[in-house]
């Protein structure tokens, strides 16, 4: 049985995730911790608030807990990801990031971390998202530079990065089935907005509790082409979270994608 430890187990994933893997025939819970003094704690013994019945004592770092499982989940911040995978790295424990927002040179640090053990990285853990980058890939192959690609993501009011990791992995499907011909636009604003024949144009809309969307537009000569993925809960990120650690615990020390874990 597969041992997974959850990391900020109080945030809106990490408790998803901790529910998820409470009620998983093939996974079980083995820590879980949690930054100190977060609103979601409670008063008893660090006891995750608002989970009802599956209420876990959780420890206050990663030290405190990464002898409790065999691989870790992260969906936390990128800088608290970039901590944790430091000594997950150091220690050969398997790890699955799905934290959006890393970026820059800290993408750069995480990447070689994550070579030194075994490790699956997406800031999109749906399948049907991960299907999407190659439907969007072929698309933009096929059609080519006659058709205007716009791409649309919508998210709740309290998600920090935009655009979203998801759309600029749709983008750069895209981009790289186009022999990387392509710039990328972020919104429109301005006198001068014509659109250019080079540009794929990502634009972010936030609101509400949307839990996530994404649109592709390809417009072309007298018609146009849609694609879209709408998740309706955090679930399908659980879902594939926990396929990604199964598919860790016999793998050979690397980084891996949700496209390796899908094959």
């Amino acid at each position: 049985m597969i041992k997974a430890i959850v990391a900020g187990a109080a945030g809106r994933m990490g408790k998803r995730i901790i529910h998820m893997i409470q009620q998983h025939p093939e996974i079980t819970l083995g820590g879980a911790f949690e930054m100190p003094g977060h609103p979601g704690i409670g008063e008893d013994a660090g006891q995750v608030a608002g989970t009802g019945p599956l209420d876990v004592a959780i420890a206050g770092s990663l030290e405190s807990a990464i002898d409790l499982g065999d691989v870790l989940i992260d969906f936390t911040s990128p800088q608290a990801t970039l901590e944790n995978v430091r000594m997950a790295s150091a220690r050969s424990l398997a790890m699955v990031i799905g934290t959006t927002g890393i970026s820059g040179e800290m993408l750069v640090e995480v990447e070689d971390l994550a070579e030194k053990t075994r490790c699956v990285m997406a800031p999109n853990m749906s399948v049907g998202v991960n299907v999407m980058f190659k439907i969007a890939g072929e698309m933009a192959r096929i059609l080519g530079n006659e058709y205007d690609t716009e791409i649309l993501e919508v998210h709740h009011r309290q998600k920090k990065d935009a655009p979203s990791g998801t759309a600029m992995m749709i983008a750069e499907a895209m981009n790289a089935e186009l022999n990387n011909s392509k710039t990328f636009v972020y919104g429109r604003h301005g006198k001068e907005t014509k659109r250019q024949p080079q540009e794929i144009s990502i634009h972010a809309i936030r609101g509400g509790t949307i839990v996530g969307e994404h649109s592709v537009i390809f417009a072309g000569p007298d018609e146009m082409i849609e694609i879209r993925h709408t998740a309706t809960s955090r679930k399908v990120f659980g879902n594939g979270a926990i396929k990604a650690a199964q598919f860790l615990v016999a793998k050979e020390p690397g980084l891996y994608t949700m496209d390796d874990v899908l094959k």
